[in-house]
């Protein structure tokens, strides 16, 4: 009776860790917190920071206004792609997946 429990248990938590697994490996999109700085290699490796106030400012004189729907990717071989969105069927593409 006891190894049927604790089989049960190993079970129970083989699963949940295998799904905890799963979403790490796939990645979650998040929105961006304001003021965050967001960084992508054309190796395809990203990195984001928090600025503080100064340093924020100076950045937001270079930057210029998303306009549509972005959509960027890697090869096999993990070099990063941004993918023209500049047609209406590919802005539907873009958005249709965002949400």
């Amino acid at each position: 009776m006891n190894s049927i429990k604790l089989a049960v248990i190993a079970g129970l938590v083989g699963l949940s860790a295998s799904q905890a697994l799963a979403e790490d490996a796939m990645g979650t999109m998040t929105m961006m917190k304001g003021g965050e700085v967001m960084a992508i290699m054309p190796d395809g490796h990203m990195g984001t920071m928090m600025p503080d106030a100064k340093m924020g400012a100076e950045m937001m004189k270079m930057a210029k206004p998303i306009k549509h729907c972005m959509m960027m990717m890697t090869d096999a071989k993990g070099k990063a792609f941004m993918i023209d969105t500049s047609t209406k069927k590919a802005q539907a593409e873009c958005e249709k997946m965002a949400m």
